[in-house]
């Protein structure tokens, strides 16, 4: 019975993988992040306004099944993440930096390094997905995807899925104590 699991596993991964293309995307991180000290997480919402785009849901849910997986707890209590998201249907000149892999510069967790910026001037059609540590009031990671780099139909729920998929593969990190199965209950870093 136990042999059955393994090749049942591998079948459920696989097919959920079907119809799943990633899509090229950049992203920007802050040298001041706590990439491997964040916990809780919330949507962030502007007050008084209502987002006005009918996709904003699709965006939402899929931005939480990311993080539930990842191991974040969605709290509305001192989350020590917010999210925001937004689609620029027009074109954008947007400021991004030319980083270290996240993953490479995580190693030396070096705040002194200079951040070098670049112009970007996205067409149509991006998609940006930013995190908020809320102790610090900064920003410290943003991802997104435009049509600079192909294609993107944000009408098709589809697409805008594959393409908040693809900007949240590119933030890697499980919750403090995820992975070890002592995830803290206190909001507060």
């Amino acid at each position: 019975m136990k042999s059955l699991y393994a090749p049942l596993f591998l079948l459920v991964i696989l097919t959920s993988c079907l119809g799943y293309k990633e899509l090229p995307v950049e992203y920007d991180y802050s040298y001041k992040g706590h990439f491997k000290k964040y916990r809780s997480f919330d949507i962030m919402k502007p007050a008084g306004v209502k987002d006005e785009t009918i996709y904003s849901d699709q965006i939402e849910s899929a931005i939480i099944s990311r993080m539930k997986f990842l191991g974040y707890r969605q709290s509305d209590n001192k989350p020590h993440l917010l999210i925001s998201f937004k689609i620029f249907k027009d074109s954008l000149f947007f400021n991004g930096y030319n980083q270290p892999e996240i993953e490479e510069w995580i190693k030396s967790q070096d705040e002194n390094i200079n951040y070098d910026r670049k112009k970007l001037d996205l067409k149509t059609g991006t998609l940006l997905i930013q995190f908020y540590d809320r102790r610090q009031n900064r920003s410290v990671w943003q991802g997104y995807a435009t049509t600079l780099y192909g294609p993107i139909d944000y009408s098709n729920q589809r697409q805008l899925r594959n393409a908040v998929i693809s900007i949240l593969d590119k933030y890697r990190f499980w919750a403090e104590g995820f992975m070890e199965g002592t995830a803290s209950t206190d909001t507060d870093l």
